[in-house]
């Protein structure tokens, strides 16, 4: 293509691309798979266009232990069926499993591990993985290193023998890093050369499958928070699992079964039909926040800003990587304002479009303040050390009118500086 995009290959990567964002590009198909897949009207017996929200907790056996599919709901469900079926198509994968929340399909993994393990994790993760690895997963026998994952050099460094569970998040939370996952999967290929290999999971979150497949970089399994953009209405709990690894997919669904973290038949029926969508709205999502972090580095406000991170700026540390291995970015930014909590705090009970509110990825916009909010339980000095200040405020930009979001920063920056 003549502008130096990809047309979609099945690798992720982009060809050098000098233009500004958003992207142009994308993975072929995806906005057909999502309105489709999953939801063949003829399987199930009267032609629904609409995959019916199958509430049954029990199914009918022919004979004692005999049953053509399903027998019990925490084991599978029509519905549940039907949406990680549109996943696993979504993330280039070829099984999903879908859990009562994030943190759920956290758990649900960590739970293939046994004592004695290691779990090597990126340093600035979201405030619950933080706490559920160093608060609950360490009680267990368990080691947790927490090291900076785009110093590779390092990162490389605290692999052990041991080391059973490599845990990346890219973008992270909310520091918006991009891990490399290609060079972190060939770091532990070379590491593990002739030996049992770690599990690499990528939380995958703060991007979607409409922006990033890890898989496709070789991890084994990537994880999202469904909540989030898959859903993207802020009225479903639930995450989910995706694989190309038949032997983990198969270990998975005994642990769905084992632990018990099904999501409900409704949350599946609503996240599916949000999944539907996730093309249209995450394009608007990148076009918006785009346009707010170059106003919020270079606008009539700038100068109550200190830094602005999003990886589609130049500015970003990481922007040429990002556009190797993203299509596009999200709505997910974060900034650091001038002064400290207490001007971060009334700059955000100044808004009036933005909600002061944790979550992200719905359709609305969200401003939030981590170091008192998603990332409160991490401990103060790990904050620091990351760079999760009291003045860092971060962004869930949504769909709204562009001009709308920035006229509202603008207003909260007068509340904030027009009293100095």
């Amino acid at each position: 293509m003549s502008n130096g995009v990809t047309n979609g290959t099945s690798n992720g990567h982009h060809e050098e691309d000098t233009r500004s964002f958003p992207h142009s590009s994308h993975f072929p198909g995806f906005g057909t798979h999502a309105a489709h897949h999953g939801s063949d009207p003829d399987k199930w017996g009267f032609s629904p266009i609409v995959p019916p929200i199958s509430l049954s907790t029990t199914f009918k056996q022919s004979a004692p232990g005999v049953y053509p599919k399903y027998d019990y709901s925490r084991a599978g469900n029509p519905t549940r069926t039907a949406f990680e079926e549109c996943i696993a198509r979504l993330e280039g994968g070829t099984q999903a499993m879908a859990t009562c929340s994030g943190l759920a399909a956290t758990c649900l993994i960590v739970n293939l591990l046994k004592a004695g393990d290691h779990i090597l994790c990126c340093d600035d993760v979201y405030g619950g993985t933080n706490r559920y690895f160093n608060k609950v997963v360490a009680r267990f026998g368990i080691d947790i290193d927490m090291v900076d994952p785009i110093n590779l050099e390092l990162f490389e460094s605290k692999v052990r023998p041991n080391t059973a569970l490599v845990w990346l998040e890219t973008p992270t939370n909310p520091m918006l890093k991009i891990c490399d996952i290609k060079a972190t999967v060939e770091m532990v290929e070379r590491k593990f050369a002739g030996k049992e290999k770690p599990i690499i999971v990528v939380d995958n979150t703060f991007s979607s499958p409409y922006f990033q497949r890890p898989l496709d970089f070789g991890a084994s399994l990537v994880l999202n928070s469904v909540t989030k953009y898959i859903n993207g209405h802020t009225d479903v709990c639930m995450g989910v699992i995706a694989t190309k690894d038949e032997d983990l997919a198969k270990r998975l669904r005994f642990l769905q079964l084992a632990v018990g973290p099904a999501p409900s038949p409704m949350d599946c029926y609503l996240a599916l039909r949000g999944a539907r969508t996730l093309h249209l709205r995450m394009r608007q999502h990148e076009s918006n926040s785009l346009a707010i972090a170059k106003w919020l580095e270079t606008g009539e406000k700038s100068q109550y800003v200190l830094k602005v991170i999003h990886p589609g700026l130049p500015s970003h540390p990481q922007h040429e990587l990002a556009k190797r291995q993203m299509k596009g970015f999200s709505g997910m930014l974060s900034f650091v304002i001038q002064g400290g909590k207490d001007e971060a705090t009334l700059f955000l009970q100044s808004l009036k479009v933005f909600a002061l509110a944790e979550s992200l990825g719905g359709y609305e916009s969200l401003a939030e303040l981590p170091s008192v909010m998603t990332h409160a339980s991490v401990p103060p000095e790990q904050r620091a050390a990351i760079g999760i200040s009291d003045s860092l405020v971060r962004l869930s930009v949504g769909i709204e009118e562009p001009e709308d979001l920035i006229a509202d920063l603008a207003q909260a920056f007068d509340v904030v500086y027009s009293k100095k």
